[in-house]
């Protein structure tokens, strides 16, 4: 990936900022980011404000955003060869208390957003004959949890899961790769904002009995993006979340 052009969405904190952080060990120009200005350009002065890596605030449920970072992309480094679908929102909420504007949150940012950056990337990565996307979706899509109430926020990922197998079967000939991340529990700052006060206490969910860490997630975003003979896939990254259960 040295010297390759990586767009990651949702790059200032949590899982994008722990994939920027690997890709830029590997030497890789990036784009950043972000919908909050502030948190993009602190994490941007945390890798060292360095001139490979372009920081790019917008709301990425905006077609307008998606089209900049590829064009930003392209103006400074003249690719794009791996786009990075990580920026989304998760909020668990009862079935029968979602309104209207809920599910369009979670649509437009968590689907659409994904969608209308894949839609600008590919349209690149046709000219350059080849390029990567990894999206981010949840293990929830094949294993939902009933005390988890989360139908808004997971229909908006079971339909990234989706969108990647089709978007890998329409751009295979053309040598693009589509695939998906579906995390397990990740440390990270979304465990707070969803309301968990200890993330260990939801180890046991998890076959391997520990919670993820965000380079769990990273390492598998740089596997993906050089991995040449898989595409369509959804990689869990759960500790066996999908797999079985542990009782007593």
């Amino acid at each position: 990936m040295k010297g390759k052009t990586v767009i990651i969405t949702g790059a200032s904190t949590g899982l994008g900022k722990a994939i920027a952080t690997l890709f830029i060990e590997k030497g890789s120009n990036l784009i950043i980011n972000s919908a909050t200005e502030a948190n993009l350009y602190r994490t941007y002065q945390e890798f060292g404000s360095p001139s490979n890596v372009i920081p790019v605030t917008g709301d990425i449920s905006q077609q307008e955003v998606a089209e900049k970072l590829v064009n930003v992309a392209v103006e400074k480094f003249g690719a794009v060869d791996v786009l990075v679908n990580n920026a989304g929102v998760f909020q668990p909420q009862p079935f029968l208390e979602v309104k209207e504007a809920d599910l369009d949150r979670f649509l437009s940012i968590n689907l659409k957003g994904t969608f209308f950056t894949s839609q600008a990337a590919i349209r690149q990565m046709l000219r350059q004959a080849g390029g990567s996307i990894i999206n981010t979706g949840t293990v929830l899509v094949e294993h939902a949890i009933a005390g988890f109430p989360s139908a808004a926020p997971v229909s908006s990922k079971g339909a990234i899961h989706a969108l990647t197998r089709q978007l890998a079967a329409e751009f295979g000939k053309d040598n693009i790769r589509v695939n998906t991340i579906a995390p397990g529990i990740i440390r990270s700052p979304l465990q707070g904002k969803i309301g968990v006060e200890n993330v260990e206490s939801l180890a046991g969910l998890h076959l391997l009995e520990k919670i993820g860490e965000p380079d769990d997630i990273a390492e598998a975003a740089y596997y993906l993006a050089t991995a040449d003979f898989v595409t369509g896939e959804t990689l869990n990254v759960a500790g066996g979340h999908t797999i079985g259960h542990k009782f007593g």
